[in-house]
């Protein structure tokens, strides 16, 4: 099945299982329509579903792909670079472009900067930090679903290789919301506060963050 949104036809899956009583629809990375239902769940019922929610659907598919916009190519410290493909060895800079070969390790290139970066900015926001907590060990791994992650019992925080990607700020970011995650290990009302406290303006990058 194919769903036409404006002037574009993208794919539809749909996956039938006993256990859903309900039906929900999501764009996915490859941005394909899935449609999650109950096996008796009769297509005829699914095309009208689809369209009803048109608007929806079509909002969805504009994050999507602005997303994917957002993560693809070379991204360094917030600003996009065009690839020029060379025969060399190490990876160069310039204004607006990037030069390295096509077998260049990028995750290897990415992960040394971020060890050069990243405890700068943890040591900088855990010494303005707002509350006397315990200094935390830091770890950085590329991760799929989270920016970063605070192993409360071990006082280890761990930081996403995705963020050398981006400006510095977001990085401040999560960085104040782990070490929040040291006094309050849930999301509560007082955890955000800690958080604001010492990122006034915390919600903007949280929003933003979002499109990445």
């Amino acid at each position: 099945m194919r769903f036409k949104v404006n002037d574009e036809y993208i794919d539809v899956s749909i996956e039938r299982k006993k256990a859903n009583k309900f039906t929900y629809i999501r764009v996915t990375k490859d941005l394909t329509l899935k449609v999650t239902t109950n096996y008796l769940t009769p297509t005829i019922y699914i095309e009208k579903l689809l369209n009803e929610n048109y608007y929806q659907i079509e909002k969805m598919l504009a994050k999507v792909k602005a997303k994917k916009a957002n993560n693809t190519g070379f991204y360094y410290l917030g600003k996009k670079y065009d690839i020029v493909y060379v025969d060399k060895k190490d990876l160069t800079i310039g204004n607006n472009k990037v030069f390295f070969s096509r077998d260049f390790s990028l995750d290897t290139w990415y992960k040394k900067k971020a060890q050069e970066i990243f405890p700068v900015y943890l040591a900088k926001n855990y010494n303005n930090f707002t509350r006397k907590i315990p200094k935390p060990t830091l770890r950085i791994r590329k991760m799929t679903s989270r920016w970063g992650v605070c192993n409360i019992k071990t006082k280890v925080i761990t930081l996403n290789l995705e963020l050398i990607k981006r400006d510095l700020s977001y990085l401040d970011y999560v960085i104040i919301h782990e070490l929040s995650h040291l006094v309050y290990p849930d999301h509560s009302k007082s955890f955000w506060h800690l958080v604001e406290e010492n990122m006034p303006n915390y919600k903007k990058y949280r929003e933003e963050m979002k499109e990445f």
